[in-house]
C-alpha cells in the first residue's frame, strides 16, 4: 500500500468517525475487498448533506421544470485524496447546492451522503478531476464550488463549473398572460488559472476580456489562433483546444 494510503488512514484517525449504517464505530481498513471504499474512508469524506432542492424535496412538487441534478441517477467513479484512489463510489452532482452526493453502494435503502468539502478530496467521473476550489466570478465574487479540470498545463489550468438556478413561479398578470412554472437552469461557465497564481478566474467568452486573462506574450498567440480556427469561446470542446494550444 502507497505511503498517501497510511497518511490518510492516519489522518482518520484524528477525525471522529460517525458510522451511519453499521452504528458501529468504524474499521481503519482504507479499501475493502471488492475494491469499493469502506465505512471508514466514507465516514472521513462524509459532509452535510442540504435538505435545500434535494431530489426527496421535489418529489410532490410537478410544477418545476428542470432538475438541480446534472443526473438524477447516481455513477461509479473513483474517489481520490490529492493524486491517489482510496476506493470507488457512486454519486451524482446537485449544481444548485454545489453539492456531491455519495453512496457506497447502489442497494435500495443505501445512505445518501454529502461529500466532505476537503479540496484534497476529488471524483474523477469520466476521468475528469472534479474538486472543491475557490475561484472568482466575472462579478468579482469569491465563491465556493466544484470545477471540472479540463486542461492540466505547464502555463494555464482551465476549469469548467456547471450550475443551476432556481426562478420561483409567475403567476400570470392578466387573462392573456401564462402562468410561469418555477424551473431550475443550468449554466456552464469557465475558469483559467495561471503558472504560480493563487486564483481561478472566470472567462468571459468575449474575446477582448479573455485575453486580458492572458500573459502579455500569449495574447497576439492566441487572438491568431481563435481566428484561424473559428474557435466558440463558449463551447468546452473550443476551451479546451485553445488552451491546450497555449500551453505548448
Amino acid at each position: 500500500m502507497r505511503k498517501i494510503a497510511f497518511l490518510f488512514i492516519a489522518a482518520l484517525g484524528m477525525v471522529t468517525l460517525n458510522a451511519q449504517t453499521s452504528g458501529q464505530m468504524a474499521t481503519y481498513n482504507s479499501f475493502s475487498a471488492d475494491g469499493g471504499v469502506t465505512d471508514a474512508l466514507l465516514n472521513y469524506a462524509d459532509g452535510d448533506l442540504s435538505e435545500k432542492y434535494t431530489e426527496s424535496s421535489l418529489v410532490n412538487d410537478q410544477y418545476i421544470q428542470g432538475s438541480p441534478y446534472l443526473s438524477n441517477s447516481f455513477s461509479p467513479t473513483p474517489l481520490y485524496y490529492k493524486d491517489d484512489v482510496v476506493g470507488n463510489v457512486f454519486y451524482r452532482y446537485n449544481a444548485l447546492n454545489e453539492e456531491v452526493e455519495i453512496m457506497k453502494t447502489q442497494v435500495e435503502g443505501e445512505t445518501i451522503r454529502g461529500l466532505a468539502k476537503d479540496k484534497e478530496l476529488n471524483i474523477r467521473p469520466n476521468g475528469k478531476k472534479m474538486s472543491f476550489k475557490t475561484f472568482i466570478t466575472a462579478s468579482d465574487r469569491t465563491v465556493n464550488g466544484y470545477l471540472t479540470e479540463l486542461v492540466n498545463g505547464n502555463t494555464y489550468d482551465l476549469y469548467k463549473r456547471i450550475h443551476v438556478k432556481f426562478s420561483e413561479a409567475k403567476a400570470p398578470k392578466n387573462t392573456f398572460e401564462k402562468a410561469v412554472p418555477a424551473r431550475f437552469t443550468k449554466y456552464v461557465e469557465f475558469y483559467v488559472q495561471k503558472e504560480g497564481a493563487n486564483r481561478i478566474d472566470q472567462i468571459l467568452p468575449k474575446k477582448s476580456k479573455f485575453l486580458n486573462l492572458l500573459d502579455a506574450d500569449n495574447k497576439e498567440a492566441a487572438k491568431q489562433f481563435i481566428k484561424e480556427n473559428d474557435l466558440n469561446l463558449k463551447t468546452e470542446a473550443d476551451m479546451t483546444k485553445l488552451f491546450t494550444f497555449l500551453n505548448k
